[in-house]
Order: structure tokens, then sequence, then C-alpha cells
């Protein structure tokens, strides 16, 4: 009887996070493939152009968020946009890339990983369109923080709290409440004037970091997608601090949390560009500038 109420609450659990499971809102899916786009080889580009559904509009970033859309289609999908972790400030593929059975390699690094060796083998039995749909999502996913964060808080859905005066959760705010709030405040609710600030910061600011970020280290076998989730573990665990429930959340939390955001989306788009330039063109030199 105990096994069965532990299962029924994992099961709750599980379909709980499928619920939320949303990295970045639509903007900020949106604008880690606008940043993509400026990155492309033209062999890499013209490859994506070819996979594209016609509804896309020759547009990557039209399809950044289709993954989200397709979590009641595709319920299997769920599990993969996140890898939580017990919140010690660090992700381990062996010990957090499971679901909750237990069954590993079922996390958003896995994914990317999969959906990345399904474009590189032509005669991989996964659609292609549906491969770089869900690949490009995932990479953005995987440099939200709280889509690695704390396993016992559903990646902080579970800690209510208000942004300013409307409800919201920690997670919430990651995703979509602190990129809403800089449209309004700085960019005159324009996405695209955000994009080309992003950008801005890429050439010049943070222009020093660039390379470091195309760089994976270490021994990886198909993408660096491991080395993002433990830098979306550690940012994690600043995200939560001071954060209790049912607190308020205002400037002093926005303007630590905005820098943040904006260069996780801009490490986002430049590194899918680096997976998608290897795919489609082999490329291992410097991105082309945008």
């Amino acid at each position: 009887m105990g096994s069965l109420l532990l299962l029924q609450v994992l099961l709750a659990a599980a379909a709980a996070r499928a619920l939320a499971a949303q990295a970045w809102g639509k903007e900020g899916h949106y604008m880690t493939c606008k940043i993509t786009d400026g990155f492309l080889t033209s062999e890499a580009s013209a490859a994506v152009q070819d996979l594209l559904p016609s509804w896309a509009n020759g547009e990557l970033a039209e399809v950044c968020a289709w993954a989200d859309r397709q979590r009641f289609r595709y319920r299997w999908s769920s599990p993969l946009h996140f890898a939580d972790t017990p919140g010690d400030c660090n992700f381990s593929y062996a010990r957090d890339c499971h679901d909750t059975k237990e069954n590993k390699d079922v996390c958003v690094v896995g994914a990317i990983n999969n959906y990345t060796a399904a474009l590189e083998n032509p005669s991989s039995p996964y659609d292609r369109t549906e491969s770089l749909m869900f690949l490009a999502h995932f990479v953005g996913d995987v440099h939200q923080p709280l889509h690695c964060g704390h396993v016992d808080d559903l990646g902080g859905n579970t800690i209510k709290l208000r942004w300013y005066r409307r409800k919201s959760n920690l997670h919430h705010v990651w995703d979509s409440d602190v990129i809403t709030q800089a449209m309004k405040d700085f960019f005159n609710r324009d996405q695209d004037t955000m994009i080309e600030a992003i950008q801005r910061n890429i050439t010049d600011d943070w222009s020093s970091e660039e390379k470091q970020w195309e760089a994976c280290g270490g021994k990886t076998k198909i993408t660096c997608a491991e080395k993002y989730a433990k830098e979306s573990a550690l940012l994690a665990c600043d995200a939560y601090e001071g954060v209790e429930q049912g607190d308020t959340l205002g400037d002093d939390y926005y303007f630590r949390a905005l820098p943040v955001v904006k260069k996780r989306i801009a490490q986002g788009g430049v590194r899918l560009a680096v997976i998608l330039n290897q795919i489609f063109s082999g490329a291992n030199s410097r991105l082309q500038s945008i």
C-alpha cells in the first residue's frame, strides 16, 4: 500500500512537472534562435531552411517554442525539457539524467545528445524536421537555470510568490516574468529591440567570453550539453538564494536576474549555432559573426 501511494505521488509530481516544464517563454526561445541565425555558416543555414516546416516561413525562430506545444501530443517528451538536481548546485549526468521511473538518459541533456545524433545520421529513423525543432528548443531549455533546478520543488514551480503585484512562481519568473518586465522597462515592449541589444552585447561586452562559450573542454562525445546543465545548476542555486514561499520579488531580485537571463539567452543562441554548424557543415572553426 505504501509503495502504491509513493507511485501515485511520483506520477502526480511528474504530471505537474510536465504541465509546467516550459523553459523560457515563447519570447525567450524566439530570441535564442534569432541569435543563432546570425552565427550559422551558409551551409548550415541552407540545411536548416530545407528542414523547416512551411508554416515557419523560413524562420528558425518560429519553430523554437514548438516543443512546448507538443507536450500533450508527445507525452513522452515532457521529461526531456529539464534536468533537475538534488540541490547541490551541480548536475551529474549519471545521477540526474533519468525520469521518475529511473529510465536513464531521459532529461534535457540526453535529448540534446540524441537529437544531435539523429540529425548527424542521414539514415536515422527519426523525422529530421522534428529532430531540428526539438534540438533547437532543448538547447534553449538547458540554458534556463531553473530547468536544472531542485527536484523537490519541481524546478521552482511549487515555490509560489508574487512578481511585483502579480501571482507567479519562481520557475515562471525565470521563464517569462524577467523577460516581459525588461521588454516593458527598457525595450518599448519590442522583442526585436531586445534581441538587437543582446546581439550588441555579444559583439561588445561579451566578445572576450564568446569563444569560451563555444568551447567544450574535457571529454565530450556529441555535444557540450552536460557542461551547459552544470552551468545552469550552479546559477539555479543563486536564483533560489533568499527566496521563500510567499515572498514578493521586486527590483532587487529583478536587477540581479536580468543580466543572467540575457547572457543565458545569448549563450544558448551561440551554442545552438555551434551544434548546427557541426552537424551541417562540419564547422569547427570560429563562428560567423552577426
